[in-house]
């Protein structure tokens, strides 16, 4: 398989080394970035330690004319979207104009409204079904492999499943004040926002982070999760069969929150333009230019991120709960790739993603697909082979209902 990568981040970064990991696979990768400097540092971190040659170039992927002529230079079988999600639209036409299949890790957001939804996008399906490509969509780790883990549990584990909590835990430390582990901009968009969940057939709309659950995680304790409103619940909803609820659980340390609250109470967090000394400028983008690159938190980064689903639902005849999840290690992952955890659960999954197409295990079907739609065991038996170990627990009963609100909402 060739491959194109967009996107020289912290989750760009480790898919192109883990690309070059298994040239068995991947006999071309070119990585694309607006900036080429990033791109370069890429190149040769694979040049020195893996000994692989990777081409790059310079892309704006908001111009869809520049990304379909790259595409037809370049000639490659797959495009690895691991750029903003303002452009998933515009590289999803490069890619119709092209014929050329496409995966990305997060679903399309307006870049003048804090907004995230799949209709976007899903509304491609007849499109690349008549070009006879494929679309991966959400084939990160949540959205992505969380809606694996939710696939292979309806597959193997349940005969209905009922309810499902995703639970999402980064208990490191990077050692900032403040700093967000992915886009600085896309992160404090989805904190901020009025969270919501699905419940009996219909949405369950909430303030941010209104209300909370301390919750054991695997490897690192009780920590505190916050009720969000995350992407893969729009799929989800309806692709698992039985399905009575289904809600999202990130946790925050309260330094987190208490900076992200006085930023958005001065207006940093603001996504409209406003004047400054004459010129316009968007607040939470000079705030993302301030603080630290999330790739560049991975050297002395310490701890580890657990995250997995917790499901309940019906096996012979009797009710059950499960936890599939998987733990990461910042200073494992850095060691491996130069990469801290959270880039590096984001990374994996969208490589094992492109592994099963060139496999023929997934895209043999044209349109636009979620995950969960696609075989899950093929595809984790080989996340496990790729640095993504997965174990499945027993529990003795799931979250429950909303009984703790924060305090400001009482």
């Amino acid at each position: 398989m060739r491959v194109l990568i967009i996107g020289a981040g912290g989750a760009g970064n480790v898919v192109a080394k883990k690309c070059a990991m298994n040239t068995d696979v991947f006999t071309k990768i070119h990585l694309a970035s607006r900036t080429i400097a990033k791109c370069e540092a890429i190149q040769k971190d694979i040049k020195d330690n893996f000994n692989v040659d990777i081409t790059i170039s310079a892309l704006d992927a908001d111009v869809v004319a520049d990304t379909v002529a790259l595409i037809n230079d370049v000639q490659p079988d797959l495009v690895i979207n691991m750029a903003l999600p303002y452009q998933d639209l515009a590289i999803m036409d490069a890619c119709l104009e092209t014929k050329t299949h496409y995966m990305d890790t997060a679903n399309y957001e307006p870049i003048d409204e804090a907004k995230f939804e799949y209709h976007w996008q899903w509304a491609y399906q007849e499109r690349f079904k008549e070009a006879g490509i494929t679309a991966i969509l959400g084939c990160g780790f949540d959205p992505g492999q969380t809606n694996i883990y939710c696939a292979y549990a309806q597959k193997n584990l349940f005969d209905e499943i009922h309810e499902i909590d995703i639970i999402d835990c980064n208990a490191g430390d990077h050692g900032k004040a403040f700093a967000t582990n992915f886009n600085p901009e896309i992160n404090l968009r989805e904190v901020t926002q009025n969270g919501k969940y699905w419940e009996n057939g219909q949405w369950v709309h909430t303030e941010p982070l209104e209300f909370f659950k301390d919750i054991e995680f695997p490897e690192v304790g009780v920590k505190r999760g916050y009720l969000l409103y995350h992407e893969e619940l729009e799929s989800l909803c309806q692709n698992i069969k039985g399905l009575k609820r289904i809600r999202f659980w990130m946790t925050f340390g309260d330094e987190y929150i208490k900076h992200m609250e006085v930023l958005q109470n001065v207006g940093m967090t603001r996504i409209d333009p406003v004047v400054h000394n004459g010129q316009e400028i968007v607040p939470i983008q000079f705030l993302k230019t301030l603080l630290p690159e999330p790739s560049s938190l991975s050297e002395g980064y310490e701890g580890k991120t657990s995250i997995g689903c917790v499901i309940t639902g019906i096996k012979d005849g009797q009710e059950k709960t499960v936890l599939i999840y998987n733990v990461c290690d910042h200073a494992k992952t850095h060691e491996e790739v130069q990469a801290q955890a959270v880039s590096y659960t984001t990374g994996v999954p969208p490589v094992t993603g492109a592994i099963m197409m060139a496999k023929g295990h997934w895209g043999t079907e044209a349109g636009v697909w979620n995950v969960e739609q696609l075989d899950p065991n093929p595809f984790m038996e080989e996340v496990a082979k790729q640095g993504l170990e997965w174990h499945v627990v027993e529990l003795p009963n799931g979250l429950g209902e909303l009984t703790q609100r924060r305090a400001k909402y009482e």
